[in-house]
């Protein structure tokens, strides 16, 4: 592939799991002064590549940006920076050694791509050898949008598929019911305590044990009215406030 930028400004990421010496568990920049080699994961080796890859195409490497900790983690500093930098519109393409160094999964690796899409910036994973600026890239990009697309459709019928099964076997789905005692919810209302205390004293939400005291207020004022004569409603001062 020998596409061509209008700008050639260009931000390479790098991601190894762990910094920490197999042998002794310090991470390399603290090993120095250790009797032996380090051994570990050392994010140059895909630098030196990367470096290697802008050096061929003529690009100017503006960023590094780098990580050691897992790929699972959501947060992760140098990756956050860089999309931050990205948003800036701080570098024009963005080159990865390998799609699993840089995302997480295929629907995050997509959610990426459309936002550097978005900015008009370039993607390149060296390994797999897309570049997003040349017609296949873009043919990938589509074919990864399916992807995500059909992971999304798999775990919301897998989540559809787990609650029928619930429900065949007679679980009750959802929150359970609180146990809330009306008779001492009615009690401490006509003690005269507000509905915020009342909730504090009883451990529930305002707003439980307010739909409690307006349902039994309106089951009180149902009662009353069939015993009246001429079928009279309660006032709005009997409601609950």
């Amino acid at each position: 592939m020998t596409p061509q930028y209008g700008a050639n400004r260009v931000a390479i990421y790098a991601r190894v799991s762990t910094s920490k010496c197999e042998k002794c568990g310090k991470r390399q920049s603290d090993h120095d002064a250790r009797d032996h080699e380090y051994r570990g994961q050392d994010a140059e080796v895909q630098l030196r590549e990367l470096r290697e890859c802008a050096e061929l195409r003529g690009w100017q490497i503006t960023e590094i940006y780098t990580d050691s900790v897992s790929g699972t983690k959501n947060s992760r500093p140098g990756l956050d920076k860089l999309m931050g930098d990205a948003a800036r519109r701080r570098f024009d393409v963005v080159v990865v050694w390998r799609f699993d160094r840089f995302a997480r999964s295929v629907s995050h690796l997509l959610r990426a791509l459309e936002q550097f899409q978005s900015l008009g910036i370039d993607f390149v994973s060296l390994s797999e050898n897309v570049d997003t600026s040349t017609p296949t890239g873009k043919m990938i990009f589509t074919v990864l949008g399916a992807v995500a697309e059909l992971e999304r459709s798999l775990i919301v019928e897998r989540v559809k598929a787990g609650i029928r099964n619930a429900r065949a076997k007679g679980k009750k789905l959802g929150r359970p019911r609180a146990d809330v005692r009306e008779s001492e919810i009615e009690a401490l209302r006509a003690s005269g305590a507000s509905w915020r205390a009342i909730a504090k004293e009883m451990g529930f939400g305002v707003g439980t044990v307010h739909r409690i005291g307006q349902r039994r207020s309106k089951n009180a004022c149902g009662v009353l009215s069939e015993r009246q004569s001429g079928g009279a409603l309660c006032s709005q001062s009997e409601m609950p406030t």
